[in-house]
Order: structure tokens, then sequence, then C-alpha cells
């Protein structure tokens, strides 16, 4: 593994770690990375279930957009494409995952937690699909998790808005699954891991496969839509706008171009 991603597999479940704290900021080599790592553990007999956890402050905080300023348009919509087609891989594995949702799960931060089967989290967590808020358009697939999981009235409140969800109320509307102590968030995951592992494997692969009939090949038809609209919306006043005021800490001034 590299610095990036560490991995240990004990008891039939596979705890898969990011380790780029405080904030585990995604790129196209993390997501790969992921998506390595789960294709390695579809194929390892040792595991029947993954943890996906994060070192550090956060979950992850999404992209570091202050780390693109000075790319041109044809590197970022190059990099953004093939990091999509990492985040298709990440949908297509075969065996359930957990996140362990601490700290911050923020834009495609966000959209990683929801690739998983099932999210534990804590009260003081937060989820935000941040987009709007930065002039900009939701990705990582989260036009098709978000709705699928929490209905289209709560996703588009979610996506509109940019309001952050604490922990407590991500349970209440179904974006996470269970909710524990902050220290136990971790302990929890592997517990509902432990108990996926219990059933036959094959079984649970099946019943997987067919509950997500099609998901990775909608994941990939959606974040073609999704990275058109981050093109286009890249180029406007608002996203730039939406940056710096995310840089500075303040309130956005919006003028719709």
């Amino acid at each position: 593994m590299s610095n990036d991603i560490n991995v240990a597999i004990s008891d039939f479940i596979a705890t898969v770690e990011i380790q780029r704290p405080p904030n585990n900021f995604f790129d196209f080599d993390l997501i790969r990375e992921i998506a390595d790592t789960y294709e390695r553990l579809d194929d390892d007999s040792d595991c029947r279930a993954i943890v996906l956890c994060s070192q550090g402050k956060h979950f992850c905080a999404g992209a570091n957009f202050q780390s693109r300023e000075s790319w041109g348009q044809e590197q970022l919509d190059n990099q953004a494409r093939r990091l999509y087609v990492e985040a298709v891989r990440v949908f297509s594995n075969r065996k359930p995952v957990v996140a362990a949702v601490h700290g911050a799960a923020i834009g495609g931060g966000l959209g990683l937690a929801l690739s998983a089967d099932f999210r534990v989290t804590c009260r003081d967590a937060r989820f935000s699909a941040n987009f709007a808020r930065l002039g900009f358009h939701q990705g990582f697939g989260l036009s098709v998790t978000l709705p699928r999981l929490i209905g289209p009235t709560n996703a588009s409140l979610l996506l509109f808005t940019g309001r952050r969800v604490k922990g407590d109320e991500a349970v209440a509307m179904g974006l996470a699954d269970e909710l524990a102590l902050e220290a136990g968030v971790r302990d929890r995951a592997r517990a509902l891991a432990r108990e996926i592992a219990g059933s036959a494997p094959l079984a649970v692969q099946s019943i997987r496969a067919t509950l997500r009939t099609d998901l990775a090949e909608e994941i990939a038809r959606i974040t073609e839509h999704e990275l058109a609209e981050q093109n286009r919306l890249r180029t406007s006043d608002d996203f730039r706008e939406g940056i710096a005021a995310m840089a500075e800490r303040r309130s956005p001034e919006f003028k719709g171009h």
C-alpha cells in the first residue's frame, strides 16, 4: 500500500484507511488507489466485508480546490474525467462496504461516503453537498446516490442549500444508518461489518449484486452529465466568487453570471 491507503484484514473484515490527515482531501490518485484496493479485496477470500475509514479530523472534506488554482480548463477537465472513471470503479466492487464517517464528509467526500452500502457516524459529524455554495454542480454520482438514499425532496434541499447536516439528523433522514459515540464510530462500523461477514459470503455478494443492479453503469452515465455541467459552471464568475469566499471564510456574494 502507499502512504495514502492502509489495509488490514482480520476476522474476514478488511479495514481500508485513508491516510491524508487532517482533512483527507481526495484527488485522482486517492480514488484510483481505493478502486485498486477494492478490486484486490474482491479476489481475496479472507475478506467478506470492508470498513472504509480515515485518519485525522475528517472522513473526507472533499477536493482541495486551492491546489488547482493554477490549472487551465483543459487540465481540470482531463483530471475530473479521469477521476470519475475511477469513481465508477469504486462503485463496481463486489463486497459490502461500511463507511465509518467522523468529522466532515463534504462535497465529493460525501459522494465517497455514499458509495458505501452503509454509513456509521457520530452526532458531531457533518454531511454537506456544498456545491451550490461554491457556484458549482454536484459530482461523484451524487445526482444518483443522494435521491436514492433520502428521496428527491431531501436531496434537492441539501443540493440547493449546501446545508450541513449533523450526524443525528443524517441518521434521521436516512443519509447515515447508525449513530455512535465519536470515539466508537470505527468500532461500530467493524461490528456491523462483522455481522455481515457472518453470513454466507457468496449469498451476500449475490444479494448485493441484485440490489445494486446497474448502479455502476448509472453512475458512469450521470458522471458524464455532472462533468459537463461542472465544466460549464467552472467558467462562471459565481464559481470564482464561491471559491474565493470559501478561502476567505466569508459568505459568497453571487451575481448569477
